[in-house]
């Protein structure tokens, strides 16, 4: 049997003892323990700021001083207590999204402050054991309808109609299907991003040439296979790398980016491969043809499915999931409208966008006690130009540099208005985050 790579930490093996208060353990099983939250925490993609803050919660908790440096996939912190001090050092074998371990470990984070002065290490270990060990809610095909509905919806936001939307449906469920099978068997996750997309392409072209047998004109509705592999835009890492920038984590900011820049480079150009090699090109959809209050009401719905679908991407319980569906639809349809209606352009709509989802999604989650996190960024997921990135790149292999460049501008400003509306409306509604203490 191969031996993992990253070898596996045996964080309840090195308590002092067991039956040990937490409060009375020595600095360095404390430091073990506020390593272990901030891992459990980074394992499930939440920003820094977050991160440190629970680390920070349970420091206090325990009374010690920490201080952390955290990366994508890395977290070094040294704790303190009076004249002593011990460093941790930790490594995570892969980065993903997932939004219910964030919200236990939220509860988790709350109880060993409530109870520290009664908790044993023992009982601190097992607390967070039972939250690693936690199963993820869906499996591996519902997963794939996840993302199936989700695509679908997104390719409607774009213009595409119901042929558009059928086959995006076919392709994103296999594509994102296949990807989760892969990640569950721990194979990498590029690796999984290659067959993924070049499987929900395929599928969206065979079941194109399918519907063309029935429905006289079908092929002229080629452009949809771009949604059908936006299931692997990283619009997670995207997001909080621009929260993490703002609040100065450099280092997991800058390394979130270029993660999620990656991810997005590979994905498109494995698409563009397909694409040049069946002579597909990223053309406009054809023109629905509704009415504006039918547009209204049409992209109320499909932000709903789209977000709800992405969020359950993200392993959220189905509460969150139509709570951030709710957020999302009003502040995606308000992007929409600023953008057909208004004239407004297309970043500045992003900002209104996602200062709206910010804060519909901060009053929800007080309301509902969700983590804020779990909610604002699914919300605006949506809102990720996912076509625009694929467009720079086509054009790039295509050799044309004024469309690659000219997309590439739209896409990058859309990017850096999203997360900086996010944080505006944290800063709106949140006095410690808008602090530098």
């Amino acid at each position: 049997m191969a031996q993992s790579h990253h070898m596996p930490m045996s964080w309840r093996k090195r308590a002092t003892d067991e039956d040990m208060p937490v409060t009375q353990a020595p600095v360095d099983d404390k430091a073990t323990l506020v390593c272990r939250v901030g891992a459990l925490l980074l394992s499930a993609g939440t920003g820094a700021w977050r991160v440190r803050d629970s680390m920070n919660r349970v420091s206090r908790a325990l009374g010690v001083t920490c201080s952390a440096d955290l990366g994508l996939v890395s977290i070094e912190c040294t704790c303190a207590e009076g004249a002593e001090s011990a460093t941790e050092v930790h490594s995570l074998p892969s980065s993903g999204v997932n939004t219910d371990r964030i919200m236990l470990m939220d509860g988790a984070v709350g109880r060993m402050e409530a109870e520290a002065s009664g908790m044993t290490l023992g009982q601190a270990h097992a607390l967070l054991d039972s939250i690693e060990r936690t199963p993820g809610r869906y499996a591996s095909y519902q997963a794939g309808l996840a993302s199936a509905a989700a695509c679908a919806a997104f390719v409607f936001l774009l213009g595409g109609g119901p042929i558009e939307m059928a086959c995006a449906f076919v392709g994103a469920g296999l594509g994102n299907w296949l990807r989760r099978a892969m990640l569950d068997r721990h194979l990498n996750q590029f690796l999984g991003i290659c067959c993924s997309v070049a499987l929900a392409c395929i599928s969206y072209l065979l079941s194109l040439t399918l519907l063309a047998q029935a429905i006289p004109g079908a092929m002229s509705h080629e452009a949809g296979y771009i949604g059908a592999m936006l299931f692997v835009i990283p619009g997670f890492p995207l997001i909080t790398s621009g929260l993490d920038l703002m609040k100065l984590d450099m280092r997991s900011g800058i390394e979130r980016l270029v993660y999620a820049l990656a991810v997005i480079f590979v994905a498109t150009f494995v698409a563009m491969l397909v694409a040049m090699g069946v002579n597909l090109a990223p053309d406009d959809f054809v023109s629905l043809g509704l009415s504006e209050p039918v547009m209204v009401l049409l992209r109320l719905a499909m932000s709903f499915v789209g977000v709800f679908g992405f969020s359950m991407m993200f392993n959220s319980p189905l509460d969150v999931c139509a709570t951030a569906g709710a957020a999302g639809a009003v502040a995606n349809t308000l992007r929409l409208e600023l953008v057909s209606v208004a004239g407004v352009e297309p970043a500045a709509a992003a900002l209104a966008g996602a200062l709206v989802a910010g804060l519909i999604a901060s009053r929800l989650g007080l309301l509902k006690g969700y983590p804020r996190i779990s909610l604002t960024v699914p919300s605006i997921v949506i809102m990720v130009p996912g076509l625009y990135m694929y467009r720079a790149v086509y054009y790039m292999g295509a050799g044309d540099a004024v469309d690659a460049t000219g997309w590439l501008i739209k896409a990058g400003l859309i990017v850096a208005a999203l997360p900086l509306g996010l944080a505006l409306a944290r800063v709106l509604t949140d006095e410690r985050w808008r602090t530098c203490s």
